[in-house]
């Protein structure tokens, strides 16, 4: 059956423009989308608005957001609409996640296979069971509002080995931006999955054997955690409170 994947809210899209209207947004490809993809609203400054899932069904494209970012989405929506031929709504639908076999009329989750399948449902699934962040340190998978926040830039968190960006679709709010951080700079900083000796607590500060900030923690999870991390500074061992953090690149 799978798990209701708590404090999602599902938008749909219709009307003849909705594929262009978005494909001029979003940082994944939209035309003649025919799967579960992932993608992610910029501003135009190429930073984090909401990262969410896109499924065509029916007449429509349905948005799988975080419940925190919905409104505000549908807002940024209406506001490029102008006289776009579509029309946004906000459906009583559920999203239903699951791993192991795929039940019918669910998709793959495009990120990662290590997160299994989704599923939209009229009726909503069982209780969380799974550990999901396990697995998204393991894979160095963001979440929504932990690690993804206004600060963020989507190729420091591995958009592009997320399958979240398509570098060949064209221009879309944000995207001279991520391009050029694609294409003409490395990148000097980022989230990264790293081992942790000792305990540790999710915003911990991590530093350098003399005492230089280096980054943080996000996610902790076992002995590991998803860090941001100056990529210049976490060269050698590191520390988070009474912990030893180490990276390897």
């Amino acid at each position: 059956m799978g798990e209701t994947h708590p404090n999602r809210t599902i938008i749909r899209v219709t009307g003849e423009e909705r594929e262009s209207f978005l494909q001029g947004l979003v940082s994944n490809n939209v035309t003649g989308i025919g799967a579960l993809s992932y993608a992610a609203l910029l501003t135009p400054q190429g930073k984090y608005i909401a990262d969410f899932f896109l499924l065509p069904e029916g007449d429509g494209i349905l948005i799988d957001v975080q419940s925190a970012l919905a409104g505000g989405l549908v807002q940024k929506l209406k506001m490029y609409k102008l006289r776009a031929k579509v029309e946004l709504e906000i459906t009583n639908k559920y999203a239903i996640r699951g791993t192991g076999d795929r039940p019918e009329g669910a998709h793959d989750d495009p990120r990662h296979p290590a997160l299994g399948w989704r599923l939209y449902s009229d009726t909503p699934g069982g209780d969380p069971v799974i550990d999901w962040d396990a697995i998204r340190v393991a894979h160095c998978i963001p979440e929504t509002g932990v690690e993804l926040d206004g600060d963020a830039y989507i190729l420091e968190a591995g958009f592009d080995r997320l399958h979240g960006v398509d570098f060949r679709k064209g221009c879309y709010v944000g995207q001279e931006v991520t391009a050029r951080m694609k294409h003409k700079t490395a990148l000097r900083k980022g989230f990264v999955t790293v081992s942790v000796e000792g305990d540790a607590a999710p915003g911990t500060p991590v530093l350098t054997e003399d005492g230089k900030e280096a980054g943080r923690l996000t996610t902790v999870s076992g002995g590991k955690a998803i860090a941001y991390l100056r990529f210049d500074r976490a060269t050698g061992p590191m520390r988070a409170g009474g912990a030893t953090v180490t990276w390897t690149p």
